[in-house]
């Protein structure tokens, strides 16, 4: 199996037992303990979360762009999140949202979920740093996909790479 499908497998047997990161103990099942594991999920996804940036930042926007990070708080519904943006000049001369990757654990949400600006959500049961590696591929399809929603809104243009003819 990929990473990939092992994250779906313990994303649905978690929905099946009512649980999230293998609790072992019913205590474990609460919200305090809950967001404990996001927090040490994201956490885990921070290195993994700017490689992605990085390589769209270095690739496509020749460098230009600047990558800023939140750490974990609670949004505005009283849940937690955690936000990985890539900005650049010509995204913000445009008018449009950053890359975004975003780990969310909506005050509602059973357990947490990936995100982007544009692209909605994957599962997100990371507990250790071998399984936030896997999820390496994800993070970056996540930032590829906004991008490529971003240009669909406003044009190419936005991308440093192709203006400038550098595209492979």
């Amino acid at each position: 199996m990929t990473g990939t499908t092992t994250a779906l497998l313990r994303h649905f047997a978690d929905l099946r037992d009512g649980t999230h990161g293998h609790a072992p103990a019913p205590h474990e099942r609460d919200r305090a303990a809950k967001e404990r594991l996001f927090e040490s999920s994201a956490g885990l996804l921070d290195g993994y979360a700017r490689a992605a940036l990085i390589e769209i930042n270095t690739a496509l926007l020749l460098d230009t762009g600047l990558i800023s990070t939140t750490g974990v708080r609670r949004d505005e519904d009283g849940g937690l999140e955690a936000r990985w943006e890539l900005t650049w000049p010509e995204q913000r001369d445009a008018g449009v949202d950053p890359i975004r990757l975003h780990a969310h654990y909506g005050a509602a949400f059973h357990h947490p979920h990936l995100r982007g600006a544009t692209v909605g959500d994957w599962p997100l049961n990371v507990f250790t740093d071998e399984q936030a590696a896997e999820e390496l591929p994800v993070l970056r399809a996540i930032a590829a996909a906004d991008l490529h929603n971003l240009v669909f809104r406003c044009g190419y243009r936005i991308v440093p790479a192709v203006v400038e003819g550098s595209e492979r």
